[in-house]
C-alpha cells in the first residue's frame, strides 16, 4: 500500500479509504448496503491487513449507526494507527437546528459522533456539504473550538464550489484558525468537471484530495473492469486517497488490487484523451491569450484539444 501526504499537512493516508456507507442499512442508506457489525468488522479487518490505514464515515450514514458499527469494530484496533474521519451538515433529525454548520450543530454533531466512535478524537472532520445560511465565520470558528479542545485534528470540506473553498480558505487565514487540508469530492473517468477549479485549487493551496465514488456506482457490480478507471484517478494531480465502499468482505477484496496497478503513459492518454471535459470559458480564452505565463494549477485542466 502507497501512503500519501495529505495536503501540506504531515498527516500520511494509504491511497485507498475505506467508505462506510454499506455499514448499518437503515433508511435511505439500506439500498447501498446492510452490512452488520459482524460483516463490517470482516471488512475493516481486511482493510488494515491490506495496510489501508483511514477509514471514512459521517453522522447522516444509516443515522449514525454507521459510526457505531466502526466504534464497536475498531475496538483497540486504534492502536494500530488506524484514522478515522467523520463529517457533519446534512439533516439528522426533526428540529430547526438539527441540520446545517452554525456553532450549534456542528460542536453538537461532533460530540455525538465521538460517542459513537468510542474515541476522544476524529483525525479529519469534514464539512459535508456547503450552508449558505450560516455565515463562514461562525463555522470555522467552531472548528477551531474543537480543535482547541482536541476533539478533531485536522479539517476539510466535501461537496464545495471553487469559490466556497477559496472564501472559506481566506477566513481561516485572515483569523488564524484551522484551515482545511483536504476535500472530499466527486471525481470519475466520466465526470471530470473537478478539474476546472477543484483540483486546481487543490494543488495551489494545497489541498489533498480524497475522491468518493471513484468506481462511478458500477464497478462494484462488475459491470466495467475494475483496473483503468481507479489507477487512472491514482495518477490525477492532488489526488491522495480513493475512498472505496463494499457491500461484502469478498466485493472489497476484489478492489484492493487497484492500490498497486500501473497504467503505462500510452494507457493514460488514451484515457485522457476519450473522457476529456470541453473546455469552457474562461479557460479556452486563457489558452490563447496567457499559456505562456500558466503555473502548474493552470495545467491541471488538459487544453490540447483547443
Amino acid at each position: 500500500m502507497e501512503y500519501r501526504t495529505l495536503g501540506r499537512s504531515g498527516l500520511k493516508v494509504s491511497t485507498l479509504t475505506l467508505g462506510t456507507m454499506t455499514f448499518g442499512g437503515t433508511g435511505p442508506f439500506a439500498a447501498v448496503g446492510k452490512s452488520d457489525l459482524s460483516e463490517a468488522s470482516r471488512i475493516i479487518d481486511t482493510c488494515i491487513d491490506a495496510g489501508i490505514n483511514l477509514i471514512d464515515t459521517a453522522n447522516v450514514y444509516s443515522n449514525g449507526l454507521s459510526e457505531e458499527i466502526v466504534g464497536e469494530a475498531l475496538g483497540g484496533k486504534r492502536k494500530n494507527d488506524v484514522l478515522i474521519a467523520s463529517k457533519a451538515r446534512m439533516r439528522i433529525g426533526n428540529g430547526p437546528n438539527d441540520e446545517g454548520l452554525s456553532r450549534h450543530h456542528l460542536i453538537r454533531e461532533c460530540e455525538r459522533s465521538l460517542k459513537r466512535l468510542k474515541t476522544d478524537v476524529i483525525d479529519i472532520y469534514f464539512l459535508h456539504e456547503w450552508d449558505g445560511v450560516t455565515p463562514l465565520e461562525e463555522t470555522i470558528a467552531a472548528l477551531d473550538t474543537l480543535v482547541s479542545q482536541g476533539k478533531i485534528r485536522y479539517v476539510g470540506c466535501s461537496n464545495y464550489s471553487g469559490w466556497q473553498v477559496m472564501k472559506a480558505l481566506s477566513i481561516s487565514d485572515s483569523h488564524h484558525q484551522p484551515r482545511f487540508v483536504t476535500q472530499q469530492i466527486h471525481y470519475t473517468l466520466e465526470a471530470r468537471e473537478a478539474e476546472y477549479e477543484l483540483l486546481p485549487i487543490s494543488v495551489d493551496q494545497g489541498l489533498g484530495v480524497l475522491v468518493w465514488s471513484p468506481l462511478a456506482g458500477g464497478l462494484l457490480s462488475g459491470k466495467y473492469r475494475r483496473d483503468s478507471p481507479t489507477a487512472w484517478l491514482l495518477g490525477r494531480p492532488a489526488v491522495s486517497s480513493l475512498v472505496i465502499g463494499a457491500r461484502n468482505e469478498a466485493q472489497l477484496k476484489d478492489n484492493l488490487a487497484a492500490a498497486s496497478l500501473t497504467l503505462s503513459l500510452d494507457e493514460r492518454l488514451r484515457l485522457d484523451d476519450v473522457s476529456r471535459p470541453p473546455v469552457l470559458y474562461p479557460y479556452w480564452h486563457q489558452q490563447f491569450t496567457a499559456k505562456n505565463r500558466f503555473g502548474p494549477a493552470d495545467l491541471v485542466l488538459d487544453r490540447s484539444d483547443i
